[in-house]
C-alpha cells in the first residue's frame, strides 16, 4: 500500500491497560517505523492515575521491549518514537479532569483526533459526553469502540445510543482485530479474483464449512469478567459470526466500506432463527474440567472462587443454517473454547466427494477435496487435493497432498500484526474491515435467541477435561449428520 502522511492525535483511553501495551503501542510503533504514521503525530495515553510524561515514556519503553519480539525492538529508534508519547490524567467519573486532555488537544486544533476506548463498555457513553462536552469532538474526528459492546441486543443499542449521540455512525470504528489479519482479508481475495474458485463457491459443489477458535488459555484472572460472557458473547457473536459472513457474502459491487457491509448484513438476516428444538438439537454449550495442558494440571472453571455455581459456557458449538439460494442445505458448524488441545483457528471449506469414484477402494472416494484457511497459531491457505501415488502397482493407489496456497513476502522478516492493518485504516478513515450498527445489531439477535433458549433449559450444559478438544456432545452434533470435525 501506499505510504500516506496523514497527521493526526492519537488518544488511546485504557492507554496503560494490557491491550494498550501487548497489542496497541507495538502496532503503532510499527507503523511508525514503517512510514505509516507522521513522525508529527502524538500519541496521548489517558492513564486514571496521575504520571508524568518522563515516567510514561519510561513505562512505555519497557512493555514494548516485553511484549515485542527481541528483534523488532530497536532502542535506538525508540528514541525518537517516544517523543511523539504524551500522557493525560483523567478520572472517568469526574467531567473537570478531561481540562487536562483539553489543554494538550487545544494546542493543534486542525488536526485529526483518533479516541480509541480500551476499557469496559460502560464509559463509552460517559466518556463520549464529557468528550462533547468540552468541545473536544470536531468534524475530522473518530472513535473506536473496542469489544465486547453490550452483552445482549438491548445493553449494545444502549452503549451505541449513548456514543451515537456525540459521534455520527461514519466516525465510529466498531473493531473486530480477527478482520485486520492478512489470511481473513485473503478470504475475498480468493473468492473475488479467482475464476477456478467462483462457480464452485455455493451448494451444489460444497458439502459444508467448518469454522473453529480454539483458544489452549483458561479464563486465567479474568473469571469474573468472562463469567458474564461466556463463548457465545465473547467470541462467536462476534469474532466466528465475520468469519462466517465473510464466506458466505455475495460479491460486493466493490471495494467500498458499505458494500462490504451491505453485503454481510444479508448473510446475517438470512441466518435461520432457531426454535427450542433446533437449540437443543443443534447447540452444544459446555464448561472445562480440570485436566493437563501442555504437559501441567490446571484447574477446572469451576475451581475459580469467583464463579463458583455458575452455568456460563465456556465451549460452545453450532450449527448454523443460511436460507439463501446459494447455502441451502449447507450446514456452517461452528465452534469456540476455552483449555482446548491446542490453539488453533481455521476456516475450513469442505467440497462434496466426486459422484462416483473409478479407483479401487471398496467403492468409496478415499478423500474429499478441503480448503482449509488457517489463521492461528499460523496463517495459512491449503487446497488439499488428490493424487496417484508414485510407482509401480496392480491397482492406482491415490493418496492426499497440500497445495500450498501462501504468497511469500521476501521483502520483509516480520508478520505484520492485525492491529497495524487496523489502526492505519482508522489513520486513513477507511471503516471497510468495522462493523456498521446493523452487522452488530443483527448479529446480537441471533446470538440472543440461543442464549435465551439457553437459560430456558432447551441445552443442558456439557463438560469436557482441559487439554481436550471439548465434549463428546459436540462431536456428537456434527456426526449425526454423517460428518466429523477437521482434525491434522
Amino acid at each position: 500500500m501506499d505510504k500516506v502522511s496523514h497527521r493526526c492525535d492519537i488518544i488511546i483511553f485504557g492507554g496503560h491497560g494490557d491491550l494498550a501495551f501487548r497489542k496497541l503501542m507495538p502496532a503503532l510503533y510499527h507503523l511508525r517505523l514503517l512510514g505509516y504514521l507522521d513522525e508529527q503525530s502524538r500519541i496521548i495515553s489517558i492513564s486514571r492515575h496521575s504520571v508524568n510524561t518522563d515516567e510514561h515514556r519510561e513505562l512505555i519503553g519497557t512493555k514494548l521491549n516485553e511484549f515485542m519480539k527481541i528483534d523488532t525492538f530497536d532502542a535506538l529508534f525508540y528514541e525518537e518514537f517516544k517523543k511523539q508519547l504524551e500522557i493525560a490524567f483523567i478520572d472517568f467519573n469526574e467531567p473537570s479532569s478531561y481540562g487536562n486532555l483539553k489543554t494538550l488537544l487545544d494546542v493543534h486544533t486542525d488536526r485529526d483526533r483518533i479516541y480509541y476506548l480500551s476499557t469496559a463498555s460502560e464509559f463509552f457513553g460517559p466518556i463520549c459526553k464529557n468528550l462533547d462536552g468540552h468541545k473536544l469532538i470536531t468534524q475530522k474526528s473518530r472513535v473506536v469502540l473496542e469489544k465486547p459492546l453490550g452483552r445482549s441486543l438491548e445493553t449494545s443499542q444502549k452503549i451505541n445510543q449513548e456514543v451515537l449521540k456525540h459521534f455520527t455512525e461514519l466516525q465510529v470504528y466498531r473493531i473486530d482485530h480477527y478482520l485486520g489479519k492478512d489470511t481473513v482479508q485473503n478470504i475475498m481475495a480468493l473468492r473475488f479474483s479467482n475464476r477456478i474458485f467462483m462457480p464452485l463457491w455455493g451448494s451444489r459443489d460444497i458439502d459444508h464449512i467448518q469454522i473453529t477458535v480454539a483458544e489452549s488459555v483458561g479464563v486465567e484472572g479474568r473469571a469474573g469478567y468472562y463469567d458474564n460472557y461466556g463463548a457465545l458473547r465473547d467470541m462467536i457473536q462476534n469474532h466466528l459470526m465475520q468469519l462466517l459472513c465473510l464466506v458466505a457474502m455475495e460479491p460486493p459491487c466493490s471495494l467500498n466500506a458499505n458494500s462490504v457491509r451491505d453485503e454481510k448484513v444479508k448473510v446475517l438476516r438470512s441466518i435461520r432463527k432457531m426454535t427450542p428444538s433446533d437449540i437443543e438439537a443443534k447447540t452444544v454449550r459446555a464448561q472445562y474440567t480440570k485436566g493437563f495442558c501442555e504437559g501441567k494440571e490446571v484447574p477446572g472453571y469451576l475451581d475459580n472462587e469467583e464463579v463458583k455455581g455458575s452455568d456460563t459456557e465456556t465451549f460452545a458449538a453450532i450449527r448454523v443454517d443460511i436460507d439463501n439460494w446459494r447455502w441451502n442445505g449447507v450446514p456452517f458448524y461452528i465452534r469456540s473454547g476455552k483449555r482446548m488441545r491446542a490453539k488453533n483457528s481455521e476456516i475450513v471449506i469442505q467440497f462434496k466427494s466426486v459422484p462416483h469414484s473409478i479407483f479401487p477402494y471398496e467403492g468409496k472416494c478415499i478423500s474429499e477435496n478441503k480448503l482449509v484457511i488457517s489463521l492461528q497459531p499460523s496463517e495459512s491457505i491449503t487446497l488439499k487435493m488428490m493424487k496417484k501415488i508414485p510407482g509401480i502397482s496392480s491397482v492406482m493407489r491415490l493418496q492426499e497432498v497440500d497445495l500450498e496456497l501462501n504468497s511469500h513476502d521476501t521483502t520483509t522478516t516480520r508478520k505484520h500484526e492485525a492491529y497495524e492493518r487496523l489502526f492505519l485504516d482508522i489513520i486513513q478513515n477507511n471503516p471497510t474491515l468495522f462493523m456498521r450498527l446493523d452487522e452488530v445489531e443483527e448479529a446480537w439477535k441471533w446470538a440472543d435467541s440461543i442464549m435465551e433458549g439457553w437459560q430456558a433449559n432447551y441445552s443442558q450444559i456439557k463438560h469436557y477435561p482441559a487439554g481436550t478438544d471439548g465434549p463428546t456432545a459436540a462431536v456428537g452434533l456434527i456426526a449425526k449428520d454423517g460428518r466429523s470435525w477437521h482434525d491434522d
